[in-house]
């Protein structure tokens, strides 16, 4: 079996491989490695894959030395031509798409590249398992696109029209267009809906590491609407877990639910929301350090 996995260098995309790998898969991984974060972290998880940095050149496909079943090519989803090609050359017969702008307050700086990756890129992806037919595309959607919503715990039956963020618009947006694809070019398509991931590799823009970071450098850490804050974290290995075991379950059309479609949405989470100030109490304990936590009564409901 072929899979294409996007965001290889990402945190879940990294673990994802490294599983799949595990299992005796063929990988071509795609991803553009921005500077969102500090991109020798994504180096550092390729080259763990066995992809060094030396041996990657934009638009260039490199064979890991560590499995020969894995390639890996340095480009961007919204270069529709390069994804075309790819498909085209690689045969996928899964698609796992991984690949976005993550981060909910960089979107108030950077709105347009949410819209180039989120956006065209994920469209490009779409066109792509259209004109190469594909067995099953997963996406990687996110619990912000609960946004406004009051009802605990959350459903994917409730309603999420009222996002709080244009990362949370985008994801929202990449459902409403996996539909409209699913139900007209027979495409079936799975939208994993994240909750708070955690685990070793993981991103430092996460509260995880950046409260560390912060109580380590006697920092103040950023901490909203008072501390009355759940969330709801899960651990990577699940999340890994539960996209492994959904690949060969794909969709089907069914005329007595809501979409004849060959498309659904799933929630993927630990499904035990902790108060954010038992998640900095558990920190401070590890740390053998108390924080400094001015509180803000900014209101958020950022879930991601």
């Amino acid at each position: 079996m072929r899979i294409l996995i996007t965001g290889t260098a990402g945190f879940i995309g990294y673990h994802l491989t490294q599983t799949i790998l595990n299992n005796g898969f063929e990988v071509l991984g795609i991803d553009n490695i921005n500077d969102y974060y500090d991109v020798n972290l994504k180096y550092n998880r390729l080259q763990t894959l066995g992809i060094p940095k030396d041996s990657i050149h934009p638009n260039s496909i490199c064979t890991s030395h560590k499995w020969s079943q894995l390639q890996f090519v340095q480009t961007d989803l919204h270069n529709k031509e390069q994804i075309f090609q790819y498909f085209q050359q690689f045969k996928p017969h899964i698609v796992i798409n991984l690949a976005a702008q993550a981060g909910v307050r960089y979107s108030f700086e950077q709105p347009y590249t949410y819209i180039d990756s989120n956006i065209i890129g994920f469209l490009n992806i779409l066109e792509a398992c259209r004109s190469f037919p594909v067995q099953h595309l997963l996406y990687a959607s996110s619990s912000s696109v609960y946004g406004l919503n009051k009802n605990i715990p959350f459903s994917i039956e409730d309603s999420v029209d009222y996002p709080i963020s244009l990362y949370a618009a985008t994801k929202k947006s990449n459902e409403l267009m996996a539909h409209t694809y699913s139900y007209l070019f027979q495409i079936p398509t799975t939208g994993l809906r994240f909750f708070t991931v955690y685990g070793p590799w993981g991103r430092p823009d996460m509260a995880l590491f950046k409260f560390t970071q912060n109580i380590l450098a006697n920092k103040p850490i950023e901490v909203y609407n008072y501390g009355q804050m759940y969330r709801d974290f899960t651990y990577i290995d699940d999340i890994v877990s539960a996209i492994i075991q959904l690949i060969n379950i794909p969709p089907l059309s069914h005329s007595h639910t809501a979409t004849p479609a060959p498309y659904r949405l799933l929630n993927i989470g630990n499904g035990n929301p902790v108060k954010l100030m038992d998640f900095v109490e558990a920190i401070e304990q590890e740390l053998n350090k108390k924080s400094n936590h001015p509180f803000s009564s900014t209101s958020t409901r950022r879930r991601c």
